[in-house]
Order: C-alpha cells, then structure tokens, then sequence
C-alpha cells in the first residue's frame, strides 16, 4: 500500500459538530493519525444529530453511533472519551497533546481554558505544538463572547443579506462558516507543522469562522469600500449575465439551470428552442435589454424547458455551448451519472449502520491518493490502543480509571 501524504503527524482534535471535526477528517483522509477526544458526560453533539438508519421494519435506529452526520465527519479517525472535568483526565490529554504536532478546538472562546487546555497550558506541556482555534467570533474583540451558531454566521458575515429573493427576508440554509474554517484551517495546521518542523517553535493559529465567511465574497465588500454601493439580494439573477435562473422541467420537483453571457450564447440557445418567434422580440436583442425584461423572458423560456427532461435541457443546449445543468437533490446527487463515473462516491462498512454511500476524498492525487481506511470510532473504541499502547499506560490502570469515570 502506498505511504499516504501525512503519515506521521499526529494530531489531537478536541473539536466537535462540524468545524473541526471537517478539519480533523480532511487531514486524516490523507494519512494523519487524528485522535478525536470526547467525553460520555457530554458528547460531540453530532452523535445525536440525523439521519440515522431505519430498520427493514422503517423504524429509526437513534444512538450515540448511528448518526450518518457524525460517521460522515469522523471517518479515519481514532476515538477516545476523557473527562476532562478531572485533573486525571486533562492530564491524560496533555499526554495526547504531547504525542502530538497539532491540536485543534473550536469551541467558544474561554472554553479551553476552563479545562486547563489553552494555548499557554498546552504549550508549557509541548511547546512546538501548532495550536489552531477554529473560534466562532475570534478570541479578541468586543463580541467575542457572544453565543453563535451557524446559521447566525451566515447573516452577521454579510451572507445573509445577499442570499435569497428580492422580496424575501435574508437567509441561507447551510451553515457556511463550519466548513470554510475547516478547509482554512486545515491549511493553516499544515503551515504551522511545516514552520514547527524547520524551526522547533509551535504557535496559536486562530481563525475566525465569521472572518473566513467574509473572506468569501471580497466583491461585495470591494463595492462597498470602492464605490460605497450596497449589495442587495438577487435570488437566482446575475449583476449582467441574462437570461441567469432556474427553470422547471418535466417530472416532479426537476428544475434546470441555465446561464447567458453573451449574444452568442443567447442566439444558441433560441437555436436550441427552434427560434420561438418570441425571442426576435426587441427587447431580448442585446445583452442589457435581456437583463431589463428578465421576468418576462424568463416565463418564455420556462414554457420550454417544461417540455424536456432536466437532462435533456442540459445535453441538448451544453451541445450548442450554452451552460445548462440539472438541479440536483440528494437523490440525484447519489445517482448522477457523472459523480458515479468518476467513482466520487466510496462505501464503507460500519458495525452499527450497515454499509452505506458517503463522498470520497476530496481531492485526487495521482502519487499519494488519500484513503478512507475505517469508518468513525465508537464511542471510546480506541481507549486501550491510545492508553495502552500509545501512552504505555497498563491494562489495570486503563481499567482503574474507567471505574473512576477519568476514561469516560
């Protein structure tokens, strides 16, 4: 088997729900031994969260391990359970931490400390460590700390305020900021090993997850400090390319994409729909006068579209070079062809959910391709591999502690 690209680093994930956990999974897909550390007296609350799987009888099967969430966020990682309410256990994770050449939380700012685990305590116990926080509202600042979720994220970073209807209240329905700080934060724990490795000195890495969401849509902030203009919400519009929206097709709930930019495109796609006599009109013959009569246009080309297929649509203009794709559910994601052709779907069993589809690793090397090795740790699964072998405790003392509920 070939080495895989981290092997060798060792990182101790005190995170939990997404953030970290999605930081956690993207280093240890690619070799990383990540020890995740949790406790039974108050879990990674994804183990509560759906879906979980159904008996033959469609009944749901709920429990600490059958979460599809928590599986899908902590594969390849080893699972230990600490109480970090006990100078035993947060003794027990500096031992971890020391073993260790990054560490990772992205709990609410004085969180940490309170177990004893912050930067300045870890870094006494290992101090080349690569401490990276993945904090909802960054450690310094007047609102530091303020209870956050995802969603709210989404609308104090500027999000909120540009997704949706023209007509509607701000939203969005994915909690971006989770992700985004993990896929930054994966960068920067890889940074800061590098530097630690040539250097010899650790350091506290922190990253924002509002900050990371802002850092997503520099246009609207640029607008604003250039021209002081205020992004508003466009729904599915564009700022010059029409016809640009979602348009119902054939079927149940099955809905096309379909973007212009130019007036080639656009005499391509009237070419598609036979040249409707609608469509000579002078208020679609040129680009601005498209964007000025969008409504309307865009009913003419739903009229069309609800003829075919949302595949058809998509073959029938991507062959004229007009940028038309299907509006995929979970359902179609699962079963699109093109996903499945390029294998970006894996299975994997689990003891306690079957075997079930879950996406791949996300990027593909040709040398040194990441791997889904095994599927996420039961809880405290890996307590005697992680205590025994790797911190050379005994199996009487292992056994000690689990009746004191230190490994718990």
């Amino acid at each position: 088997m070939k080495k895989l690209p981290l092997e060798g680093i060792t990182i101790a994930s005190f995170g939990w729900v997404w953030a970290a956990p999605h930081l956690g999974r993207l280093l240890a897909d690619m070799g990383a031994r990540v020890i995740k550390i949790e406790s039974q007296t108050k879990m990674d609350g994804v183990r509560g969260l759906p879906p979980f799987p159904k008996t033959e009888d469609g009944e749901l099967l709920p429990g600490a391990n059958t979460s599809g969430y928590y599986s899908w966020l902590n594969r390849n990682k080893l699972g230990v359970t600490l109480n970090l309410r006990t100078p035993r256990g947060v003794q027990l994770a500096k031992e971890i931490i020391e073993l260790s050449d990054g560490m990772i939380e992205n709990f609410s700012v004085g969180v940490m400390e309170k177990f004893g685990l912050g930067y300045e305590s870890v870094k006494a116990a290992k101090s080349d460590i690569v401490y990276v926080s993945l904090s909802p509202l960054g450690t310094s600042g007047p609102i530091k700390h303020y209870i956050m979720y995802g969603r709210p994220q989404v609308y104090l970073s500027g999000q909120g305020h540009i997704s949706g209807r023209p007509d509607g209240p701000p939203g969005s329905p994915i909690s971006w900021g989770d992700p985004v700080a993990g896929n930054h934060g994966a960068f920067a724990m890889l940074s800061g090993i590098y530097h630690a490795r040539k250097t010899g000195v650790g350091q506290f890495v922190e990253m924002s997850q509002l900050e990371g969401m802002i850092g997503i849509i520099p246009e609207a902030i640029v607008d604003y400090t250039m021209n002081g203009n205020v992004h508003m919400r466009e729904g599915n519009r564009h700022e010059f390319k029409a016809p640009h929206n979602a348009y119902k097709c054939s079927g149940d709930l099955k809905w096309v994409t379909i973007a212009v930019s130019n007036d080639n495109e656009w005499e391509a796609l009237c070419s598609a729909m036979d040249n409707p006599e609608w469509a000579n009109d002078p208020k679609f013959a040129d680009g601005p006068a498209r964007w000025d009569h969008q409504e309307e246009m865009d009913e003419h080309i739903e009229a069309w579209t609800q003829n075919y297929s949302d595949y058809e649509v998509t073959e029938r203009l991507q062959k004229v070079g007009v940028a038309a794709f299907p509006v995929l559910s979970n359902r179609g994601l699962v079963e699109d062809p093109h996903l499945n052709d390029r294998n970006f779907f894996q299975e994997w069993d689990h003891p306690e959910i079957g075997t079930k589809k879950y996406d791949g690793v996300l990027w593909k090397m040709s040398k040194t391709p990441g791997t889904i090795r095994r599927h996420a740790p039961l809880v405290g699964q890996d307590n005697n591999h992680v205590f025994g072998e790797l911190l050379g405790m005994s199996q009487d003392e292992i056994d000690g502690l689990v009746e004191e509920k230190v490994i718990y």
